[in-house]
């Protein structure tokens, strides 16, 4: 019949928002540049490379692995390039390039795509390769080179190109040409809960210390996806107030043993992980006070790992904790439906 109007009925959602998924992730791997291109100068030749490998790794592992399964490459949503991106950066710049690449698969493969890939991960699957890392090769994960030395962007740290079951060439003789004095390998965090020796804050503040980014500039970083939208704020600011207000008790408890709460927040991992890992919009929660409680959880564990158990630093197992808690945060916390009363909340 002429002039019939035609209803049509769709699922949900009816309205579509104006960024795309590429849209964001393409903007996350422009907030991270910054970072990285201040990890690669600060480090050199050697983590530049890093960062290529680790990038590269995680777009060929989950092309390939969707090539083998007969599934379209999902590897434009630009996701396995933010993942290789996180990992490298959570890694020490002489990190052996083959236990990179190991990352690499574990992040991917069992970290993402086993569970069903972008949209169904559980967990950060930068993380899950971190994790992995950390519990195969202990020694190679933590031990760091300095940072600014002289022959940085001539000379790759020769533990860089070490192979399987070799030992990597001695670090004396790349030492003696870094013009870098007292130099013992470990981070702020670990000389500060093994020897109790305190690194000045102020070079902390611009990534200036060994296993560290500059806080400031990752701030920056994230307040560029804050005003575009892109992450909400919720979940870096809970989880850095959690971390600080647990740090401020065990410093008011034992002010000789614990550092101050801006030392606790500028040191280590906590600013990237608060920023850009623990924000993961697939492995958080949703509802506005789950993001509260999930971001104060994690910094408090995060302190409590630091002070309390056998590792200078807890950001990792505190986000995939976090992770592993959050459909039930979600759950515990959801929306008041407009109009209705607390009663009437479904549980």
């Amino acid at each position: 019949m002429s002039g019939t109007t035609i209803i049509e009925v769709r699922t949900s959602p009816h309205l579509h928002g104006p960024m795309t998924v590429e849209t964001i992730m393409r903007h996350v791997i422009y907030a991270l540049l910054p970072i990285a291109a201040f990890f690669s100068w600060h480090f050199g030749l050697s983590a530049a490379l890093l960062l290529a490998v680790t990038t590269a790794g995680c777009v060929l592992a989950e092309h390939t692995a969707c090539r083998l399964s007969g599934k379209r490459s999902t590897v434009n949503d630009y996701s396995a390039a933010i993942t290789g991106l996180l990992l490298g950066l959570t890694l020490p710049p002489g990190l052996p390039l083959w236990m990179a690449v190991v990352g690499c698969l574990v992040a991917i493969l069992p970290g993402k795509l086993l569970f069903g890939g972008l949209g169904s991960n559980v967990f950060n699957p930068a993380l899950v390769g971190r994790a992995f890392l950390q519990a195969a090769f202990p020694v190679a994960v933590t031990n760091y080179t300095p940072g600014l030395a002289a022959n940085r962007f001539v000379e790759f740290i020769p533990s860089t190109w070490a192979v399987p079951l070799m030992k990597p060439a001695p670090l004396n003789d790349w030492l003696a040409k870094v013009a870098v004095d007292g130099f013992t390998g470990a981070t702020p965090l670990a000389m500060q809960k093994f020897d109790h020796i305190y690194s000045e804050l102020g070079p902390l503040l611009w990534g200036l210390g060994p296993g560290s980014l500059p806080g400031c500039l990752i701030l920056l970083c994230g307040a560029y996806l804050v005003v575009r939208g892109m992450m909400d704020w919720r979940i870096t600011a809970s989880m850095i107030a959690g971390a600080a207000a647990t740090g401020g008790i065990f410093h008011l408890v034992n002010p000789a043993l614990y550092p101050d709460p801006v030392w606790v927040v500028f040191t280590g991992g906590l600013l990237l992980g608060a920023t850009f890992m623990a924000t993961d919009p697939v492995a958080s929660p949703v509802t506005p006070r789950g993001m509260w409680i999930y971001g104060l959880l994690m910094g408090v564990l995060t302190v409590l790992i630091r002070n309390l158990g056998g590792l200078p630093e807890g950001v990792m197992y505190a986000i995939l904790f976090g992770n592993a808690l959050s459909p039930l945060i979600d759950r515990l916390t959801p929306p008041r439906p407009y109009g209705a009363r607390k009663a009437q909340v479904p549980q």
